[in-house]
């Protein structure tokens, strides 16, 4: 076992640098600056030159001692995801998994026949939560595999072009990469370490647009109501019901789009239901967007008068486009994972990632894996050889480049 990388990663989890979409500003929790700070000394001891921004992004630069190669970039986040808590995160260990169930707690199972994905841990060790809290895989195995492979690089004096490292906050909620400064940070291409399994590769995600629908209803004495009341709530009802049903998430895989209610609040008078709409197709995000409108018509036209609004917002875009026309970064990890002793898979993102944005930004950023799974929940967890095979694909990355 790779004792420093081990060691690295649950030093990193046992901060609590949860994210918070409700929180005002950037970052949106200022715990994020603990790990952040962590990692900045860990760099300046390692002899990178590194800042921390106010904004709460970490930048290192590790200049080359050999010409000939490009430079490149790598980056992960600080924050965990706001859906489970990551405050005193407690991880266990589960040596040779023998591809049983591994109890958590009294009522939290980590079952192979729920989990497929277990299955590729037989016989390897496991890192995963008490069954209290997430574990932080996503994405603090990111952070301590590029970490320990800056660390392993300046310690056996490897030979490589000039890199760059960024470890970013907020990416849970999609804001942390507004202040990317590319002249700080001056790869040609780049890569984020913010997936799965270590042989697949994103350099495709979905098209991403927010939709907040507010309905105005009117609210009368019930007794009173025949013919007068509108109820807010009920008009929120019939939204949902005239969006089309096969294209909730629950019902959607690989390349199908979706929209997500995320909330709906509200009283007879009033009502608010925020949405996600995500596609992988740009045109039939657009079709997405035109059902929203249709039912705002429809549903004003129903009741005679104003009763809903939709504001539709775009959120970030499908990276694929962009790549497709310089696809050196691709093409360099596809040769990395197979001289690693794998088989690349190209695979969508059914999400979004920070290396979107920065591919929209003028800096290709495709994602890898980072060993770790279940994210989001208490349910995560991490297989320790597929860490240490990503840090070997970091290295190899590096020796390629």
């Amino acid at each position: 076992m790779n004792d420093i990388l081990v060691n690295r990663f649950i030093k990193y989890v046992k901060i609590d640098t949860q994210s918070d979409e409700h929180g005002e500003g950037t970052p949106s929790t200022k715990k994020q600056f603990d790990l952040g700070n962590v990692i900045l000394a860990e760099l300046k001891e390692l002899g990178l030159e590194a800042i921390l921004t106010d904004k709460c992004i970490v930048y290192g630069y590790l200049k080359a001692n050999e010409e000939g190669h490009d430079p490149i970039g790598f980056i992960s986040h600080l924050d965990t995801s706001p859906e489970a808590s990551g405050k005193n995160v407690n991880p266990q260990f589960t040596y040779n998994y023998d591809g049983g169930i591994i109890k958590l707690n009294e009522n939290i199972l980590l079952d192979s026949k729920v989990f497929p994905s277990l299955n590729r841990c037989i016989g390897k060790t496991i890192i995963h939560t008490d069954g209290t809290t997430l574990l932080g895989a996503d994405d603090k195995a990111g952070d301590a595999e590029i970490m320990t492979m800056i660390e392993t690089i300046v310690k056996n004096n490897i030979p490589h072009g000039d890199i760059y490292v960024a470890f970013t906050p907020d990416e849970e909620i999609g804001g942390g990469i507004a202040t990317f400064d590319l002249n700080t940070f001056k790869a040609k291409y780049a890569f984020t370490v913010d997936g799965g399994s270590p042989e697949i590769i994103n350099y495709e995600n979905f098209n991403a647009a927010s939709a907040v629908v507010h309905i105005q209803g009117v609210e009368v004495h019930p007794g009173d109501a025949k013919d007068k009341m509108i109820n807010a709530i009920q008009v929120g009802r019939k939204f949902l019901d005239m969006l089309p049903e096969n294209m909730r998430p629950e019902y959607t895989f690989g390349y199908d789009g979706f929209n997500h209610c995320l909330e709906f609040n509200g009283t007879t008078s009033e009502a608010t239901l925020v949405f996600i709409l995500r596609n992988h197709d740009l045109e039939k995000l657009q079709k997405q967007k035109e059902d929203f409108k249709s039912i705002q018509t429809a549903l004003n036209n129903l009741y005679g008068r104003d009763v809903v609004s939709v504001d539709i917002k775009d959120s970030y875009f499908n990276m694929k486009e962009l790549i497709k026309e310089d696809m050196t970064s691709v093409n360099v990890l596809n040769k990395a994972i197979k001289e690693c002793n794998l088989d690349p898979i190209v695979e969508p993102i059914r999400g979004g990632t920070d290396g979107a944005k920065l591919t929209q930004m003028g800096l290709k950023t495709p994602n890898i894996g980072t060993g770790g799974y279940n994210y989001h929940g208490k349910y995560e967890y991490a297989c320790v050889e597929e860490m240490e095979k990503m840090l070997e694909i970091l290295l190899k990355i590096v020796e390629i480049c």
